[in-house]
């Protein structure tokens, strides 16, 4: 007997299913330039072209398939002021769900045909504007492939119940079951291990917390040896998956702790990650990820297209005793916590 909120499942995927369908048909069609063509400068990042191909979905989709039988906020970056009551003209506090989604999570990469993307949606219990991201009870992450690929992956997750993943073909249709494993490595030694430094601006101060990090865990570099390896995957949607699928044994993407920093020096933060991109650590979490803040709590951040978060994902516990103490002695060294 399926709970409430596992009743949602089956319609999110499908419209990931349509999303992911679009969005290739577009990539396959479309030259780059028009792809990439910026449609809206919005607060919280730049919306291009292609974004459109998937934003234009959400509002008929979930009017259509969800709000007719159970009141909802829609949450997405496309959104007028971010957010929408559906059915339209009800009342934020009947929603019985907020259902933040982000479409397109690694447009960039994606629209130049250099990495997969990702379609991320999380549905938490509707508890107001206070709802975030520590509620959230079901959470779907759905691979957008590159044209010359033909599989995808597809993950979710429903709180306290494990998680699922699946192989798509889009050759045959066909769907085969993906185990996914964190990796069980005790050290990040010749492993992915990373802290993000996506843009300029902030790279410098980013680059040197890693450095410190890394060599306060294995010690210094040996002649012809490499110590561990990184992978800057500009999508946090991608990160996540790469924790869950044992591809990395630590991320940070900690941006919006060097504001004072950078405000000092005259420059602007410019764009950090947000609540729709981290919307599906749940999964990562129930796959046995270890997803904190950057002080090392739980992830808190409300359901808002606009907050910035800082977030740290090991891989394991054995990652997390190895590298967390460095990386908040890192931090306070800095005073870049309190």
């Amino acid at each position: 007997m399926f709970t409430e909120i596992e009743t949602l499942l089956e319609p999110i995927r499908r419209l990931h299913a349509e999303i992911r369908a679009a969005v290739v048909a577009a990539c396959e069609a479309t030259v780059v330039a028009d792809l990439a063509a910026i449609v809206k400068e919005a607060e919280g990042d730049t919306i291009y072209a292609v974004d459109r191909v998937s934003e234009e979905r959400l509002l008929d989709f979930f009017s259509r398939e969800i709000a007719v039988h159970t009141p909802l906020v829609l949450i997405a970056e496309g959104l007028e002021g971010g957010e929408v009551v559906l059915p339209l003209g009800t009342e934020a506090s009947a929603a019985r769900w907020r259902i933040i989604v982000d479409p397109i999570d690694g447009t960039r990469g994606l629209m130049v045909q250099k990495r997969s993307a990702w379609i991320l949606t999380g549905v938490a219990p509707n508890k107001g504007p206070a709802t975030g991201l520590q509620d959230i009870e079901l959470a779907v992450q759905t691979e957008i492939p590159l044209v010359k690929q033909h599989l995808s992956d597809v993950v979710w997750a429903v709180a306290a119940q494990g998680a699922r993943a699946v192989r798509y073909n889009r050759l045959t249709g066909e769907e085969r079951p993906l185990p996914l494993h964190p990796s069980r490595a005790t050290t990040i030694a010749h492993g992915f291990a990373y802290i993000s430094r996506f843009f300029p601006g902030a790279r410098e101060e980013l680059a040197a917390l890693d450095e410190e990090i890394v060599m306060g865990a294995l010690g210094p570099v040996r002649p012809g040896k490499a110590h561990c390896f990184e992978d800057q995957y500009i999508c946090s949607g991608g990160q996540l998956y790469g924790l869950m699928a044992g591809q990395d044994r630590f991320v940070a993407d900690l941006r919006p702790l060097l504001e004072t920093i950078l405000a000092q020096r005259g420059l602007a933060l410019g764009i950090c990650c947000h609540p729709y991109d981290l919307c599906t650590e749940l999964i990562a979490r129930e796959l046995g990820v270890v997803v904190t803040d950057a002080a090392g709590g739980p992830l808190t951040a409300p359901l808002t297209v606009d907050a910035d978060v800082s977030w740290a994902g090991y891989a394991n516990d054995h990652i997390r005793q190895q590298i967390e103490p460095l990386l908040l002695a890192a931090l306070r060294k800095r005073q870049l916590l309190p």
